[in-house]
């Protein structure tokens, strides 16, 4: 009978172990995370199985020639369903305005970000902040220096806290119908080894730029009390090894996810190179991510206007190919721009010239949109 207690205390010491080892394993860097943040973590991790989730920036607020029609996405137009993805940008918060930089007012934004959760779609959010240096130099604004500014001792560093203090506003104002605040995958100072935005690769050095991901961590976590981001760290596609893309990786405590984004440029006839590159810097974003237990995702891609009528299933689904991605995201359809004086759209709309192609993309067993995962459901328990 001793030995019979012995070995089922053994059992349930063993069983307790491996709980507490999951729970470990699989948790977001930031140890007080949410349950549905804990939760879509998990399922971002370990329920898609070799599938991404399909998402598009701004899909419900416009799409080629129309803005703001309710219930209206160029996707769902197309698919006959809604990205399971929603992606969504913070530029003009902190500066008090009542629209983001794309001219969405963030009160709609609040509306579609609630309406998309209470569907299961997951959210991620971009952040174009204006530099800290004057309210006309924006987040293109490549002065060297300016991420000193706002580091701990900078003289704008307590600009730079009221900026989170307005950015953590809007997170904390994204509720569910129980209350719960909404869970974000946060992609703050992406493409971070370009250097297009004052944080980028030759604006500031890679301690600095490790200082202010760091510092930014942990006030929105500790002092703003935001236990429902995700954090994902997002470089350019301009790195061929480990090491260049993990060059400014500010530490595994305080990043939940590893990507970055990549355009395709040029002609169709270049489509192959942009095949082979993305393929290659996935293999290495995808080793990295289970070498150091994150999410691998692309971030952001696209091909402005798709001028190629099987893009999506002769290009970007073999640019992923058998990688595991957890998601994928193409830019917004503003339609016609004026500023550039051309079409800047990244998602096919009704009649496009890719249109039947992503419906080949949509019905392919590795894409999932929101139909998918209403019954995958990411916020669901383990």
């Amino acid at each position: 009978m001793r030995l019979l207690k012995i070995y089922i205390s053994g059992i349930l010491i063993l069983s307790i172990l491996s709980i507490d080892l999951f729970a470990q394993i699989n948790s977001p860097s930031d140890k007080l995370a949410t349950k549905e943040t804990i939760q879509l973590y998990r399922s971002l991790k370990q329920k898609l199985q070799n599938k991404f989730l399909f998402g598009h920036q701004d899909d419900l607020a416009y799409g080629v020639n129309w803005r703001y029609q309710k219930g209206r996405s160029d996707v769902k137009d197309v698919a006959g369903d809604y990205p399971a993805l929603f992606g969504w940008e913070l530029s003009g918060i902190e500066l008090d305005s009542e629209l983001n930089i794309d001219s969405v007012p963030f009160s709609k934004m609040k509306q579609f970000i609630c309406e998309s959760y209470r569907k299961g779609a997951a959210i991620t959010i971009s952040w174009h902040a204006n530099s800290p240096l004057g309210e006309n130099k924006t987040a293109w604004d490549t002065t060297k220096g300016t991420v000193a500014t706002i580091l701990p001792g900078g003289i704008h560093h307590e600009k730079y806290k009221l900026w989170l203090n307005k950015v953590a506003g809007f997170f904390q104002s994204l509720k569910g119908e129980k209350g719960e605040t909404i869970p974000v995958l946060f992609r703050p100072f992406h493409e971070l080894t370009g250097s297009w935005f004052w944080w980028g690769k030759n604006e500031c050095s890679a301690e600095e730029f490790k200082a202010l991901w760091r510092f930014t961590f942990q006030y929105m976590t500790k002092e703003m009390k935001q236990h429902h981001l995700l954090w994902v760290y997002n470089t350019s596609d301009d790195f061929i090894s480990k090491e260049e893309f993990l060059e400014r990786y500010p530490g595994d405590d305080v990043v939940d996810v590893v990507s970055f984004d990549a355009y395709q440029y040029g002609s169709v006839a270049e489509s192959g190179e942009f095949v082979k590159k993305v393929n290659g810097l996935l293999k290495i974003v995808c080793k990295t991510a289970t070498e150091k237990n994150k999410i691998a995702a692309l971030a952001e891609t696209g091909y402005e206007a798709v001028p190629y009528k099987k893009w999506w299933t002769d290009v970007l689904l073999k640019a992923i190919g058998n990688n595991a991605v957890s998601y994928v995201l193409v830019w917004r359809n503003h339609g016609f721009h004026t500023g550039m004086n051309k079409m800047h759209y990244y998602a096919p709309f009704k009649g496009q010239l890719s249109a039947a192609d992503f419906m080949s993309f949509y019905k392919n067993n590795k894409t999932l949109f929101e139909k998918d995962i209403k019954t995958l459901k990411l916020y669901g328990s383990f």
